[in-house]
């Protein structure tokens, strides 16, 4: 059987993406997808960029890339958009939307935040209809999917989960390098037969990685970043402190 890795939500934190790739590495992981928001809240925009594209099978668009993206810019993005530079601002130009494979026969689907768009959130008091509506083709958008999903993966809320409907399985990756349930970086093992529509079985794991949270509030500290005392809190207690997510 085959195994891949979703990590999500980077936020320009190496040290936690580091340990995390280290711990795919050490499962003899080869196939990683990311779930977006590489970028944004953390020090290190630049050097996530660069460990996504050498390391990540693919990865789909975030909130926070598509905000840096927008010539109206906030003054936070901004602080990120100078540390990133031209070329990699190609990059994030180019990711898409979503990313889709067959699994075990179960059609799996990965986007940041909801089948809706970047900005619509699906939180974990979410109703079931609004969950259900995560594996539907998304309404006015008709043409962007062949079918319903069976398998739905997304980002954006910085908290891990998976539940269950109607035969079909939703999860949250959780986030690398910002997580708001526990201070653990967080990503999820998808295992079965990859690109199979035969029916098979599969499982999906939810991982928990420590990692240095004083170095990486150390490497915020020396950068000036902007919203420190807020990304500092939110690292070291892993409760949102209003910065954006």
């Amino acid at each position: 059987m085959d195994k891949i890795a979703i990590i999500s939500d980077v936020h320009g934190n190496i040290p936690a993406l580091e340990r995390v790739l280290a711990d795919i590495n050490r499962r003899g992981i080869e196939q990683v997808f990311c779930l977006g928001d590489i970028v944004g809240k953390g020090p290190q925009p630049a050097q996530a960029i660069d460990l996504i594209r050498e390391l990540c099978v693919a990865c789909v668009v975030g909130n926070w890339e598509v905000g840096i993206l927008d010539p109206n810019r906030h003054d936070q993005e901004c602080w990120h958009v100078q540390r990133i530079g031209p070329e990699r601002m190609r990059y994030l130009r180019g990711l898409g939307y979503h990313q889709e494979f067959w699994l075990s026969g179960r059609r799996v689907r990965l986007f940041h935040a909801s089948s809706r768009g970047v900005f619509h959130r699906v939180r974990l008091d979410a109703s079931d209809a609004e969950r259900m509506e995560m594996f539907r083709n998304p309404l006015g958008r008709a043409t962007m999917f062949e079918a319903d999903a069976d398998i739905i993966g997304y980002g954006d809320i910085h908290t891990s989960y998976v539940a269950h409907f109607a035969s079909k399985v939703l999860f949250n990756a959780g986030s690398v390098g910002n997580p708001l349930d526990m201070t653990l970086a967080s990503y999820v093992i998808l295992e079965g037969n990859y690109q199979s529509s035969t029916p098979a079985s599969f499982s999906l794991q939810t991982v928990r990685v420590p990692y240095d949270i004083e170095e990486a509030i150390q490497i915020a500290i020396k950068a000036e970043m902007p919203n420190l005392t807020e990304y500092v809190q939110e690292l070291r207690t892993g409760r949102y402190r209003g910065m954006q997510a």
